[in-house]
């Protein structure tokens, strides 16, 4: 239970660190001259491939920061279940299917919320290089993401986390928001039954990569 709890003490204090410490090499990188990231827009939709050792997923990020919100859509190649992890600002998460044959729903509960649209505060940067035929800035995280934007654009390009899931920006719209409705967690993630429930058919769904899981703490062993 020890080792439980120390491992998930160092899982919140990095989710800490990425969501509220203030950056302090801000004032340094501008004096050196090195590129910053650009801080998420508050509200947009990037549709990305995730691939980890040939096991790819179809992702579909909303991320609404003013409403204190973000949906993590995941569809496994050629399957036909889709797996919901929606993230609210204080701290709940609901990762359900909305398959009526597998009506699953874990609900978890964390000390906090969506990352902010500075997160990225204090990255460490890596210098410029080329991917997916773009010239990209390159910065490192925390040890737990390494993160390329377009040089041009200042539009993210590729994600790849410490984990091993590699993400490939496809589109990215700035200012799109889903609406209301699809917020809304099934019935069924509110009954005694299921808040507790740790479901093997969504366990695999929630890949490593996820910047939800890794800011919940959801151990790597059961996101694989």
């Amino acid at each position: 239970m020890a080792a439980m709890a120390t491992a998930k003490e160092q899982i919140y204090f990095l989710a800490f660190l990425l969501l509220f410490s203030p950056s302090k090499l801000t004032a340094s990188k501008a004096v050196t001259g090195e590129p910053t990231p650009a801080d998420w827009p508050h509200q947009f939709h990037a549709l990305m491939f995730m691939n980890r050792s040939g096991t790819l997923q179809k992702l579909d990020l909303w991320y609404d920061w003013p409403n204190g919100r973000n949906f993590n859509i995941y569809h496994n190649q050629l399957e036909p279940l889709i797996t919901y992890d929606l993230e609210w600002n204080n701290g709940t998460s609901f990762i359900y299917t909305l398959d009526p044959s597998h009506p699953e729903c874990q609900v978890v509960h964390v000390e906090v919320g969506i990352l902010r649209p500075n997160w990225l505060d204090g990255a460490t940067y890596l210098g410029q290089h080329r991917v997916d035929n773009f010239l990209c800035n390159v910065w490192e995280k925390a040890d737990f993401i390494v993160y390329y934007e377009d040089v041009l654009t200042r539009r993210p390009v590729k994600w790849v986390f410490y984990t091993g899931y590699t993400a490939h920006v496809m589109t990215f719209e700035v200012g799109a928001v889903l609406e209301d409705p699809n917020w809304q967690a099934p019935v069924y993630c509110f009954s005694e039954n299921e808040k507790e429930k740790n479901s093997p058919i969504l366990r695999p769904a929630v890949p490593g990569g996820s910047l939800g899981s890794l800011r919940r703490g959801i151990p790597v062993r059961e996101t694989m």
